[in-house]
């Protein structure tokens, strides 16, 4: 991993400090995130924001039973903590990091309070905020009426999209925890995808040989949703006068 860690690495942080860098570039603090940790709890008050830069960061919907599912990731094409933004200050779900890397923190009211402003930094969460639901939404109907292996087949790609490498340090444990399944599932999923040629998995690792084929073999959830962050990421970026952001 690179030892150079810059803002511009998150692409929705770039442009919102392209929007406005004098009042948020300040307030920015580079912080590790470690395999595991819990950045926000079910029902905790948010304190920060978080903009990935080289983790990834799952939000899981936890179940009275001790059942979860993730309902949406968050990596360096977005922010952790758009509650705020909607006028809440608690959420449902846990945020746990799925990836280890770094990303910038920023206390909560900074960035609310500029988005309050009613300017391009609102215009761009917003337009962050309705790619973010399109994910939520995608991943439901995902879960619900695909195999379980075009659904491991998105969830690849996708951690692939905000990752450098081909390689992921990932269980079976917890893929199953992520989409909701049995781990039993996820085993032979991952099976086929190896007899296919497309991954070789190890114990606690993934690397991904054939991205192609997975994009054969994954449903059509996985491109709606990428194809819904272009578009109005975009959008904004050129009704800003900047160019296109890249997710």
């Amino acid at each position: 991993m690179s030892s150079i860690h810059e803002p511009s690495q998150n692409h929705l942080l770039a442009a919102l400090l392209d929007a406005n860098r004098e009042a948020l570039e300040p307030h920015l603090e580079l912080v590790p995130m470690r395999l595991g940790d819990v950045l926000y709890e079910s029902g905790g008050k948010l304190q920060h924001v978080y903009f990935p830069t080289t983790s990834i960061i799952s939000l899981h919907y936890l179940l009275e039973n001790g059942g979860s599912s993730e309902i949406a990731g968050v990596g360096n094409e977005g922010v952790l903590g758009i509650p705020l933004l909607m006028g809440g200050d608690t959420t449902p779900s846990r945020a746990v990091v799925q990836t280890s890397g770094f990303g910038y923190r920023m206390k909560a009211h900074i960035l609310v309070d500029e988005f309050n402003r009613a300017g391009p930094v609102m215009r761009l969460l917003l337009r962050y905020t309705q790619a973010l639901i399109t994910h939520m939404s995608q991943t439901a109907v995902c879960n619900r009426h695909h195999t379980v292996e075009q659904q491991l087949c998105r969830w690849l790609l996708h951690t692939l999209d905000r990752m450098p490498s081909n390689e992921l340090t990932m269980t079976q444990e917890l893929i199953a925890n992520m989409l909701g399944v049995r781990r039993e599932g996820v085993t032979e999923a991952a099976g086929r995808l190896q007899s296919h040629g497309f991954i070789s998995y190890r114990r606690g690792h993934i690397t991904v040989l054939d991205r192609d084929g997975l994009e054969q073999d994954v449903c059509e959830c996985y491109g709606v949703v990428k194809r819904e962050f272009v578009r109005l990421l975009s959008d904004v970026r050129k009704r800003e006068g900047r160019g296109a952001t890249t997710v």
